[in-house]
């Protein structure tokens, strides 16, 4: 995991116990005889999520609807930090750690992780799309109890489920840095069968219907096209707002769809020398975020002079 991820490390129990003593139901020893939990039931995964995000981040009260994507918060912390560094790469190396940066994360859900843990560890300020009404309400009312989100995180509702940015991004709004974790199944089948996989992996009995440990409703899964098709439209509705982002990128699951992202941001115009690859393993588990600017050196300079000019 990246070196700033703070759970680089194994979990410390006693220590998470000690601020959230309830994860002690659902601590049990591993083969090797270490505290672990059951990663094979959704309450423990629950659980464990809501003792990490209150110890390392501060949110006192956190928790999603049944069924909704609860997911494994190292992974997601270590999309923040890498996506820091690509912001650093234009800030003489320095991470930017202040309000003046501006994020939207395109497919916030209900659990609202990505914004805690950027406006936490950085000091961001978050924008979060969402075309599901329930996510969205489960994540406006996570900000509203939690003091720590206050004036961090805004969420806004996307009214079209085929419009990416259209709807979200004000007029003359800008952005620097967008990020995305998007659905990578085809179908409605096709999740249930990936979940069917994973559960078989988790040690689940089996049954005609998938159990899914981490959730997720149809939005958070699948869309038309899987991944490759989210993508292509991503891409391509980035191209207006060109001028208006210093930074996209993407989390891209499958490694067949590395090619694919090159042609269509061939395709929208961008250069080969403003494409970052960044890879990423947690265990077994290996993702890519690519990143794209239509923004040059001497441009990207600018903006940043411009926007953080006030950031340490």
């Amino acid at each position: 995991m990246h070196p700033r991820n703070p759970h680089n490390a194994r979990y410390d129990f006693p220590q998470l116990l000690s601020t959230s003593p309830e994860l002690a139901a659902f601590v049990v020893p591993n083969p090797t005889g270490d505290s672990s939990i059951d990663f094979a039931n959704p309450a423990a995964v629950k659980a464990l999520n809501r003792a990490l995000l209150k110890q390392f981040y501060g949110v006192a009260s956190w928790d999603v609807p049944a069924g909704y994507l609860c997911p494994p918060i190292p992974g997601r912390a270590d999309y923040i930090h890498y996506a820091a560094d690509l912001l650093a790469a234009d800030h003489g190396g320095l991470v930017p750690r202040d309000k003046a940066v501006h994020v939207l994360d395109v497919g916030v859900g209900a659990n609202c992780v990505y914004p805690i843990i950027g406006s936490q560890a950085y000091g961001w300020r978050f924008v979060g799309s969402e075309v599901d009404l329930v996510a969205l309400k489960s994540a406006r009312t996570m900000v509203a109890v939690n003091p720590k989100l206050a004036g961090k995180v805004e969420l806004r509702q996307q009214t079209h489920a085929a419009f990416v940015f259209e709807g979200i991004v004000k007029a003359r709004e800008e952005f620097d840095l967008v990020i995305c974790n998007p659905p990578f199944h085809a179908s409605a089948a096709d999740a249930a069968a990936g979940s069917r996989r994973k559960g078989r992996n988790l040690g689940y009995a089996k049954s005609p219907e998938p159990v899914l440990n981490f959730g997720g409703q149809n939005t958070e899964l699948w869309c038309e096209g899987g991944e490759e098709g989210f993508l292509r439209r991503f891409v391509e509705q980035s191209v207006p707002l060109a001028a208006r982002v210093l930074w996209f990128s993407i989390l891209l699951s499958k490694k067949e769809t590395l090619r694919s992202a090159y042609y269509f941001l061939q395709k929208a115009g961008v250069d080969e020398g403003s494409i970052r690859t960044i890879e990423m393993k947690q265990g077994q588990k290996t993702s890519r975020i690519v990143a794209w600017t239509f923004q040059d050196d001497e441009q990207r300079q600018a903006w940043t002079q411009r926007r953080w000019k006030t950031v340490a």
